[in-house]
């Protein structure tokens, strides 16, 4: 094993393997033995995939700026050939890609050694960190907690120094959420940033988009460039890029115009934590020099609703692709508790019904659009609560209304970035009294990554949380010495 693995983050540990002062082997060995460590008390990891791994790292690995560093996929949205790809739910356990996606594709040709697929809730449609098929995951900073859903399983994994940065996808927050849950970073890039081909045409219409939680801020933007740019024959693509992500980090964003909102989208309430994490980070912000001016979402009064409307009909057309490639017919029997009722009610809308909801998700990302020329970054808590028990959701025992109000009781302020198409991120800059993780959300416009990028690199320098470490974790002190990030 590598003895000083969790002192670098992905990039650290590429330009170790590019001077020999470690082979990609040891690094995926050692990655393996912190997994067989820890999952038995996280169950991160539901799909171990070492031979493979193995196999990769024997027949040359390309030279990438990942080279020899282990990586895990979400079970979701991410297929590698001949490996399950599960969603968490039982039927879909014969469901077997015969080709790797092109994001997948791209992971290996920058160099990631992938050994294992991650945890997440059945389809990732419930709000516990959990599934029939695979059961409870759990948090490395209190394994009584929830580590945030749907990239729960790779958060947990990152935040426990299993691995330095993992793939997850972010559908109405599923990368934030977890990151804020976890302290780690994770950032939403813009609709169509990053492919979804060969087999899927797109996912909730661009809503869904697929990166990484990572530790450090430069690893989420060395692998945004790794894995951006045309996705060939997509119906749409993001702008390209201006130059490297990479670039970005460590440059002076300026002073930037921050909007500050801590009332939730549609009347949730917010927990005090998560309001002084806000606070927080507003008055960082303004120590660094940035405007900082509360303001008022720009949102309709129909606009939930009319994500509403969206989701159910996108469950139930998720499933209808399932039946076709499974030759049969699901039922309740098929679904978690309140699960089948969901899809069925999403059979039962109209077309009408639907293309009316996506004109209303159109005009919020207009709305978004013009609220982003006034402001350059909207600041909010990532969430509406701090990271909860494992019993908090009971999908059994709701009717469907109170299945969205847990939603919006839990993660209110991350879906409209979703629709809106524009990046957005959860930085950990602040812990609870009781020693939990609790993250801050910034946005800011469609394919301003680099704005982002640029104060995010400055909060992590001005505050820095690498030196937070979950009790449950591979190594859990960080030596004295070399920088965790490079190599001095």
């Amino acid at each position: 094993m590598f003895a000083d693995y969790a002192r670098y983050d992905a990039l650290g540990l590429a330009e170790l393997v590019r001077r020999r002062e470690v082979s990609a082997a040891e690094l995926l060995e050692t990655a393996i033995a912190g997994l067989e460590r820890l999952n038995p008390q996280l169950n991160c990891v539901t799909t171990p995939i070492y031979e493979l791994a193995r196999a990769q790292t024997r027949a040359g690995l390309p030279d990438g700026p990942f080279t020899g560093v282990p990586f895990l996929l979400k079970d979701l949205g991410a297929d590698y050939a001949g490996v399950p790809t599960t969603w968490g739910a039982t039927f879909r356990t014969d469901l077997v890609p015969a080709v790797d996606s092109e994001l997948v594709a791209r992971h290996k040709r920058a160099g990631l050694v992938i050994f294992g697929k991650t945890a997440v809730p059945e389809l990732a449609m419930t709000w516990a960190m959990a599934s029939r098929l695979f059961g409870v995951t759990r948090n490395p900073w209190d394994l009584a907690r929830n580590p945030g859903i749907s990239s729960g399983g790779a958060a947990a994994a990152v935040a426990a120094r299993i691995v330095p940065i993992a793939h997850g996808n972010d559908g109405g927050g599923s990368l934030r959420v977890p990151a804020s849950c976890t302290g780690t970073f994770g950032l939403k890039p813009t609709r169509g940033r990053n492919p979804f081909g060969p087999v899927i045409g797109d996912a909730w219409m661009g809503m869904a988009v697929d990166h990484a939680i990572s530790r450090s801020v430069r690893d989420s933007a060395a692998l945004l460039d790794a894995t951006a740019g045309i996705d060939v024959g997509a119906f749409y693509n993001a702008p390209p890029k201006a130059g490297p992500f990479l670039a970005e980090v460590g440059r002076d964003p300026g002073r930037l115009r921050i909007a500050l909102c801590t009332s939730a989208p549609y009347g949730a309430a917010t927990h005090p934590d998560c309001l002084a994490a806000a606070a927080a980070a507003a008055k960082l912000c303004g120590e660094l020099g940035h405007h900082i001016e509360e303001a008022a979402w720009p949102l309709p009064a129909d606009g939930w609703q009319a994500f509403e409307t969206f989701l159910y009909c996108e469950y139930a057309a998720g499933v209808a692709d399932d039946e076709v490639r499974l030759g049969r017919k699901l039922g309740p029997a098929d679904f978690d508790g309140i699960l089948w009722d969901l899809i069925e009610h999403g059979r039962r809308i109209p077309a009408v019904a639907y293309a009316a909801a996506v004109k209303v998700l159109h005009r919020i990302a207009r709305n978004f659009g013009a609220f982003f020329e006034r402001y350059d970054a909207l600041l909010t808590p990532t969430m509406a609560v701090p990271p909860v028990a494992h019993d908090h959701f009971d999908m059994t025992k709701i009717s469907e209304r109170e299945f969205w109000q847990g939603y919006l009781g839990y993660m209110p302020y991350t879906h409209a970035f979703n629709i809106a198409g524009s990046p957005a991120m959860s930085v950990p800059l602040y812990w609870s009294a009781e020693g939990l993780p609790i993250g801050v959300q910034f946005a800011t416009k469609v394919a301003s990554e680099p704005l982002l990028l640029r104060l995010a690199g400055q909060l992590e320098s001005a505050r820095p949380w690498e030196g937070r470490i979950p009790p449950h974790s591979f190594r859990p002190e960080i030596p004295s010495g070399r920088g965790r990030q490079g190599v001095e």
